[in-house]
């Protein structure tokens, strides 16, 4: 069982930069791709970032694209989301996820991962 705390949100200027961090608990970490998905008031959760179980291989969706960062630290049992240039539409709760990667392409669709953390609020004042 894997057990994931987000940590890192809270209010920032448009514009600015945020980085949230995803502790996961087990030594099996280093066997899951990792995933960032959003969810805003009223809209579904979404994909926002994912990378591979040796950090080798990252995705975004189009909207973050050259604005965040997904990285890992295996070691340290923890992935991170570099948020740069926040716009307004950024705002939601981030979550955290992972499942154990089992094939080289990492998926992106929520139903593919098997452990979440608790959310972690997102607020960009315009």
């Amino acid at each position: 069982q894997v057990q994931l705390v987000e940590s890192g949100g809270g209010l920032v200027q448009a514009g600015g930069s945020l980085r949230l961090s995803c502790a996961a608990s087990g030594p099996t970490f280093s066997s899951y791709a990792m995933g960032w998905f959003r969810q805003a008031p009223g809209k579904e959760r979404e994909f926002v970032a994912a990378i591979s179980w040796s950090g080798a291989n990252t995705y975004y969706v189009d909207s973050v694209k050259g604005r965040f960062t997904i990285s890992r630290d295996n070691a340290k049992n923890t992935v991170y989301l570099q948020m740069n240039s926040v716009k307004p539409e950024d705002t939601a709760v981030y979550y955290c996820a992972g499942y154990r990667q089992k094939q080289t392409i990492v998926v992106l669709t929520t139903t593919s991962y098997d452990y979440w953390g608790q959310g972690t609020q997102v607020t960009v004042s315009s």
